[in-house]
């Protein structure tokens, strides 16, 4: 248990004169554990007294917060003294740096303090506090400013350590006091673990007006102020959640160590051949794998140790050290498309059900389903490996979803490595001891699947993102660079572009746009890498990445940033290397409007007929060449049709082929591949008219539903011979491109079911019509509608089927009727 926590208890311990915990504010919830508490739960007035109880515990902790504060500005003026002098220990701009804000954070706790401390003594249930609480949220500007500065606070005070002896001594040597009535007298502290304390601070004073509120009655006069602080609060939290490196203070184990938990999250392992989901934590000197405890119901979850490594003993191993690796088991992609289309069923479901009368005990079932399903692609999604090994004993293998997860990991063990470390051998105690603390200490509570967001979380962006990755500086050598853009989608990250590679420059101009499409997406990662061309450098292992990382960073997509019409610059800031960028959003009713052309003399917007009979041809010229170019030198390409390609050089091709340029062919061979695939695309979208038409559009949707195999059959092939010869042709020509493709799924990833989902609503997509006009998007959950869904299983239908010839159509007459 921490130190603090110790003390806070000590003194409730002396307020209830009983011995017994009453409450912990490590998770923020108050359970009351006696059967004195029990009895009284529920009742305003025993309400109010619990409220006491709550501020009282709050009030002790206040004290220890400012002690510790106070703790921090005692060597602040010495230093400052000296530094007017012939041998300063610092200089005056790093004490300010060092000490931004600490004495205006002092200020402000300990007039909170003393205005509080009188009402908790006089006591009765016409006192207000709530006024105290909202003035202490309006001044979290002055944490903002703290927050800003901490990262460079903590550096120059490492620095200043390194270089200056006498302030290393003073920095690991600070004396807290105890609170008043405690027998300690002082306890010793680092100065990096108390420049942590103003960030922990406001976590807990938000959890404490969580518990406030509950014990608050709404007719209180507390009550509307309360809630206006932890408004406030939560906001502030949430702003500066991204910037902020979680750390936890000590835990103390019987031994008397004190170690920090640094990082910790959901990760998949893989353990006697087959996916675990485990909870891992990263502590100052060791690694430890733990699962949750299966408890009984009403019991507190408790995690069991499943292995721990010290970090003195830690190596990264690849695959050249050892041949006993288990290998990885990876899932075709079109089961994990085939669960999130199931996933997106349900959450259609849950949206019908929560409007629906007496629909809430449907809403539960299905939540839980969801959740199963959820987790279930959680585990099988990811394929990246990291691997740790014990250098006296067994190694071990997690699978990441990205690249950015497993430097983050390796980067937090290698800069503890940094330190000297000593190999800590845990008792069986002593791991059941730290094991505990976990639930406590945890920064990430639940698995990231979106059954366990509040439903008034933000469902993230559903539509394209636009994103220019323009340049990047701060290279201190020239190199080979590249970026590769992620956003996340169903709780793992997925990468979704690639800039070229800027060679031998340490200021690369990319200057190149990407349309991504989000799922559901609430941040965007850039990876900055230096491409490797040595051949012996080269993995075994296809998904190693042997390309090393320089940098990486990430955004929140704010919908209100990024929904307006305007690109948004930014600079994303990553070991010392800036990447700027700009980005602007399109929700996908907007986005996948088809508007014919003004000009008909292109072939962009320019109805298919209309195409053909100008050329001369059965299957348009761009859609051939196109083809052609894709089988000649993309098919072997990763991702080759998902893969956004640069959008300047879509447009170029675009512009190309609508002015019918003579270069075509040569642009198109010197062409980056992704950007031709995104060019075919680009056409079937901008297509007045679907190929598959809007007349056919009900009938296809009709068609895929039926159940019997024959009627089935019957009716689709009745419908393509129901096209106009030239979408007939042309639609048969990219099915069979797109089977080619599918049969180097081994190689490129793209399944017959991934390419179907690709090109599905494209191909069948109906324009806007008087149909569609009135329908808007509700909810998130809409966008993977029955219709889409419906749409990618009509070309996964032809894909799946047997060769489908153009004279054997025609030639073939069925007894259906031709009523369409």
């Amino acid at each position: 248990m921490e130190e603090e926590e110790e003390e806070v208890l000590c003194y409730l311990d002396r307020v209830l004169e009983e011995e017994e915990e009453v409450f912990d504010y490590g998770d923020g919830e108050l359970d009351p554990i006696t059967p004195r508490h029990r009895q009284f739960k529920g009742d305003t007035e025993k309400g109010l007294e619990m409220k006491k109880l709550v501020l009282s515990g709050f009030l002790a902790s206040e004290e220890i917060y400012i002690n510790q504060l106070e703790a921090l500005l005692l060597p602040m003026r010495p230093l400052k003294a000296t530094a007017t002098t012939s041998q300063p220990v610092l200089t005056i701009q790093q004490i300010e740096t060092i000490f931004y804000k600490i004495q205006d954070i002092f200020e402000i706790h300990k007039e909170f303090y003393d205005a509080l401390l009188p009402n908790i003594q006089q006591w009765d249930e016409k006192v207000t506090v709530g006024h105290l609480f909202q003035k202490l949220a309006s001044q979290l500007g002055v944490y903002k400013a703290f927050v800003d500065n901490y990262k460079v606070a903590l550096e120059t005070a490492e620095k200043c350590s390194q270089a200056n002896s006498q302030f290393q001594k003073i920095s690991e040597n600070l004396k807290v006091k105890g609170p008043k009535d405690s027998k300690d007298c002082t306890t010793t502290i680092s100065m990096e673990a108390l420049l942590y304390k103003p960030i922990d601070r406001v976590t807990r004073s938000t959890l404490v007006l969580h518990d406030l509120l509950k014990h608050t009655p709404k007719d209180h006069p507390d009550f509307p102020l309360l809630q206006d602080a932890l408004r406030i609060s939560q906001n502030f939290l949430s702003s500066i959640n991204e910037e902020i490196d979680p750390r936890r203070t000590a835990v103390t184990t019987p031994k008397g160590e004190a170690r920090q938990l640094v990082k910790d999250g959901f990760l998949v392992e893989v353990s006697e051949s087959s996916r675990k989901l485990r909870h891992v934590f990263l502590f100052t000197d060791l690694l430890l794998c733990a699962k949750m405890k299966k408890t009984a119901v009403g019991r507190h979850q408790q995690y069991e140790c499943k292995w721990y490594i010290p970090l003195a003993d830690l190596t990264f191993q690849t695959l050249e050290d050892s041949d006993s690796c288990p290998s990885i088991q990876v899932l075709p992609e079109h089961e994990l498309e085939e669960m999130k289309i199931k996933i997106s069923v349900l959450k259609s479901e849950i949206q019908k059900e929560k409007k629906a009368p007496k629909g809430q005990s449907r809403v539960e079932r299905l939540r839980k389903k969801m959740n199963e399903q959820e987790s279930w692609l959680l585990t099988h999604s990811p394929t990246i490996p990291f691997r740790i090994h014990n250098k006296h004993g067994k190694s071990y293998l997690f699978l990441l979803s990205s690249d950015y997860e497993r430097s983050e990991w390796r980067e937090s063990i290698q800069k503890l490595q940094k330190k000297d470390l000593q190999a800590c051998v845990l008792s069986s105690v002593e791991l059941q001891v730290l094991t505990s603390s976990c639930f406590k200490l945890r920064t990430v509570h639940n698995i990231p699947v979106t059954s366990n967001k509040d439903d008034e979380e933000t469902p993230g962006l559903y539509g394209f993102l636009h994103v220019i990755v323009h340049s990047a500086k701060g290279f201190k050598e020239s190199a080979n660079l590249y970026c590769t853009l992620e956003v996340d989608s169903y709780g793992y990250f997925v990468s979704k572009a690639k800039t070229r590679v800027f060679r031998d420059t340490t200021e690369p101009q990319w200057n190149e746009e990407f349309e991504i499409e989000l799922e559901g997406s609430q941040h965007l990662r850039i990876l900055c890498y230096e491409k490797c061309y040595d051949k012996s450098m080269l993995n075994k292992d296809d998904n190693e990445i042997v390309d090393k990382i320089m940098g990486k960073g990430q955004v929140q997509l704010d919908p209100q940033t990024v929904q307006s019409k305007n690109w948004h610059m930014d600079v994303i800031e990553m070991n010392g290397i800036k990447v700027e960028f700009s980005m602007k959003f399109t929700s996908r009713d907007l986005s996948l409007k088809r508007t014919p052309s003004k000009k008909q003399s292109g072939v962009f917007g320019v109805k298919i007929n209309v195409v053909t009979k100008r050329e001369r041809s059965k299957v348009p010229y761009i859609v051939r060449q196109c083809i052609e170019e894709v089988e000649k030198r993309g098919i072997d390409e990763v991702g080759i049709y998902r893969i956004s390609g640069v959008a300047t050089d879509i447009q170029a091709l675009k512009a190309a082929f609508d002015t019918n340029t003579k270069d075509i062919l040569v642009m198109l061979s010197d062409m980056d591949i992704n950007a031709i695939a995104g060019t075919l695309k680009l056409y079937f979208r901008e297509l007045p008219e679907p190929l598959l038409t809007d007349r056919l559009y009900p009938a296809f949707m009709e068609g895929i539903a039926l159940s019997d195999p024959a009627a089935k059959e019957n009716c689709m092939m009745h419908l393509l011979r129901s096209l106009p010869d030239p979408n007939l042709m042309t639609f048969l020509t990219l099915l069979e491109h797109l089977k080619r493709v599918a049969e180097k799924e081994p190689i490129n990833k793209m399944s017959l079911h991934n390419l179907a989902t690709v090109f599905g609503p494209t191909l069948l997509r109906p324009s806007e019509s008087e149909h569609t006009k009135g329908q808007h998007i509700t909810s998130a959950s809409d966008i993977w509608s029955h219709d889409v869904m419906a749409q990618v299983q009509v070309l996964l239908y032809y894909l799946q089927h047997p060769p489908i010839s153009f004279a054997e159509l025609k030639r073939n007459t069925l007894y259906f009727s031709t009523d369409v």
